[in-house]
């Protein structure tokens, strides 16, 4: 009788990214690390942007477009729910709630939701534009520089506004020896106020508001500096442009 035949099936331990796409190409190991980084190096058809995800018998691939150079830190600009914190506002941000407005000539990279801060807080129970940030320029700029910089919210209310109202509002208010900064108000519509000021104090929109006999039913900031929120579905966010300047 015939001894059974085994064939031995020979499984490659899993090894990093970095170390076999250095295998791969015959870069340096620095080399490795900024090209999957960057987002240059597939797995399979895949984009994988960590040096220590573990391979076997994948192909490994470095685009033919790869730059070799560290990745930029980058800017996100979200609009924030009025219910959300801003830590659950944080959580939300992933490449399925990019904007598909704005999907066109991005790369999302797992690196870009890391290390994000947040700068510029929200009034209380506003809502609109907030920003993450892994740029130490930008999170110096809207720290020290914030109460320099205009910040326009649009504010549904009700009630009826007193007499000059806007210019009241214009000119600055003062409510009981308070004095209330003076703003750029405007009607967007017969709801919806529009005010542009600088540094709003935590409340102050409802003060002000109150002053002129209105109340706010919802607050939402649109713009800081130069950077508009633009066309962006509450929830959801997108990329600060290299053009855009706070």
């Amino acid at each position: 009788m015939l001894a059974p035949f085994f064939t031995a099936l020979v499984m490659t331990d899993p090894i990093r990214l970095s170390k076999r796409l250095i295998e791969v190409i015959g870069c340096s190991r620095r080399e490795a690390e900024l090209y999957i980084e960057g987002g240059w190096v597939t797995v399979d058809g895949e984009v994988v942007d960590e040096p220590q995800f573990k391979v076997t018998e994948q192909t490994v691939a470095l685009l033919p477009d790869a730059v070799l150079t560290a990745p930029e830190p980058v800017t996100i600009l979200f609009h924030q729910l009025p219910e959300l914190t801003v830590d659950a506002a944080h959580t939300l941000i992933s490449p399925a709630t990019l904007s598909p407005e704005h999907r066109f000539g991005t790369r999302p990279l797992k690196g870009h939701f890391l290390r994000l801060t947040s700068a510029a807080p929200l009034q209380h129970n506003a809502a609109g534009l907030l920003v993450f940030t892994q740029d130490w320029k930008i999170l110096r700029k809207l720290t020290d520089d914030l109460a320099k910089l205009e910040q326009e919210y649009v504010v549904e209310v009700t009630g009826d506004i007193i007499e000059h109202g806007l210019s009241r509002l214009n000119q600055g208010r003062t409510i009981k020896g308070k004095v209330l900064p003076p703003v750029k108000a405007s009607w967007q519509n017969e709801t919806r106020l529009r005010i542009v000021l600088k540094n709003p104090t935590p409340g102050l929109l409802a003060a002000l508001c109150a002053s002129v006999g209105l109340t706010p039913v919802s607050i939402k900031r649109i713009r800081i500096g130069g950077v508009s929120m633009g066309k962006l579905p509450a929830g959801q966010w997108r990329y600060l442009a290299k053009t855009e300047k706070f």
